[in-house]
């Protein structure tokens, strides 16, 4: 009998690339137990990787896909993003791979690693971008909205100066948790991140309720609006944008590899919870956020809190919502920074010594990486424009089609997948790949417009 299964284990090593039984990476990470994340640490380092900026554009859908539609598809992404960490766990427990590249590697070859390590590189610095960008609309203004400084210290300052604002806190604030080379060693500032998020949420909510019970907001839109091409060109758009607010795929591996005890039973749990989490607070931001500003929603509602609100201490709250959520973005920055200075150093230096192990490396690339975000982020105009590509091209591939086409390879053998998962797993791809091709032809014609 233990012939025989021997035979069987090779037969699947030699047609997946990888073992089919759950095999346990802790030998194959470089930190030991002590030093391991909790399983409340994972789901907070998770959520951060969730939460960011993308939060900030989804009342923005909202107003674009209506209540009841906007909040159906919140629940459904969430969803689907969570079956897709659980199969890109299982897969990569299965080859042993420490990384998102290694297990798409292991199931679609080298140049398909390149590619996702590339998506994952353009994906993660697009998001950095976006909470600059965020950061100096709050701050020191736009065209459309005043900045919280200049409401602070008037006019005719420094602080107007986007860019050298944006500066000041790259420097300042951001460069030194970039500079730390562990993702375990940010699970307090993680911590802090997702407090910092759920305050945004709960003051939104109560303000929305007083105005709903005071009569002060106009009535929402329930289902989309199909009157115009205008309108239809819209939906289109809003639809990838929607596939940013889940991706945390490439943060998988690090935070798998850290988590004591780990298996991936455990990851699995850290997942769901993160999800459970993630979906309450998509949708109290969303509702709240749209049903306060109705047709005006701004793509970045945070700039939409530099008018009153028609309440009590309504000028103090809107400090509250902007200046926290600023913060909550310092404490989220380094998080995905960790990711993207990780693909970049796998990309450029191929077989080099861990980055943990080279301090001059590791500072180097964080040097590098972060005056490349600074440059892009003065000449992008808006979060939207970043988000619509990113979410019809790098976000739609690393949530989506990667594990998808991931689980199809490697899910042969005896303890692959089932016909059931097997069958979603075709389901998410060919609505991954639509989802891409329809986003990039609306991005492109809208661009037309």
């Amino acid at each position: 009998m233990g012939s025989r299964d021997g035979r069987q284990r090779e037969a699947s090593i030699h047609d997946n690339g990888c073992a089919d039984d759950d095999i346990n990476l802790h030998n194959l990470s470089p930190s030991n137990k002590s030093s391991d994340s909790g399983i409340y640490g994972a789901v907070f380092n998770l959520t951060t990787t969730v939460i960011g900026a993308g939060i900030m554009a989804l009342p923005a859908t909202m107003k674009v896909l209506g209540l009841v539609t906007g909040i159906v598809l919140i629940l459904l992404m969430g969803i689907l993003s969570e079956i897709s960490v659980e199969l890109l766990i299982r897969f990569s427990v299965q080859c042993k791979a420490t990384s998102y590249g290694e297990v798409v590697e292991q199931a679609l070859g080298s140049p398909a690693r390149i590619l996702s390590e590339i998506c994952i590189v353009l994906n993660n610095a697009g998001v950095l971008v976006v909470y600059l960008i965020i950061m100096g609309d709050v701050m020191s203004g736009s065209p459309r909205h005043s900045g919280v400084f200049i409401q602070w210290f008037g006019a005719n300052g420094f602080w107007e100066n986007r860019r050298l604002i944006i500066l000041i806190a790259l420097v300042v604030l951001l460069a030194p948790l970039c500079a730390l080379d562990r993702i375990e060693s940010l699970s307090v500032t993680s911590a802090a991140s997702v407090v910092l998020a759920i305050i945004f949420v709960i003051v939104a909510c109560v303000v929305a309720f007083i105005m709903v019970v005071e009569g002060k907001t106009d009535p929402p839109r329930l289902i989309p609006d199909f009157s115009s091409e205008q309108a239809i060109l819209d939906l289109l758009v809003v639809i990838p944008i929607m596939s940013n607010a889940y991706v945390c795929h490439f943060n998988v591996q690090p935070i798998y590899n850290e988590l004591e005890g780990r298996s991936p039973q455990k990851m699995n749990k850290v997942g769901r919870l993160t999800t459970v989490i993630c979906v309450f607070i998509y949708w109290s931001t969303a509702v709240a956020g749209y049903l306060l500003f109705g047709n005006n929603t701004e793509a970045d509602v945070l700039t939409n809190f530099d008018k009153p609100l028609a309440i009590r201490f309504s000028e103090g709250l809107s400090y509250i919502v902007r200046v926290g959520y600023i913060f909550h973005l310092i404490l989220v920055f380094p998080v995905i920074h960790f990711s993207l200075r990780q693909t970049v150093d796998a990309l450029v230096f191929k077989g080099a010594k861990p980055l943990c192990k080279s301090r001059k490396r590791c500072l180097g690339l964080t040097c590098v990486l972060l005056m490349l975000i600074y440059m892009a982020s003065t000449m992008i105009p808006s979060i939207w424009t970043a988000f619509k590509f990113t979410g019809a091209t790098t976000a739609v591939s690393l949530g989506f089609t990667f594990p998808a086409l991931i689980a199809l390879r490697l899910g042969g053998g005896s303890n692959g997948l089932s016909s059931r998962e097997r069958l979603f797993s075709w389901v998410m791809l060919v609505l991954a790949i639509m989802v891409s091709i329809v986003g990039v032809v609306s991005n492109i014609y809208s661009m037309q417009e």
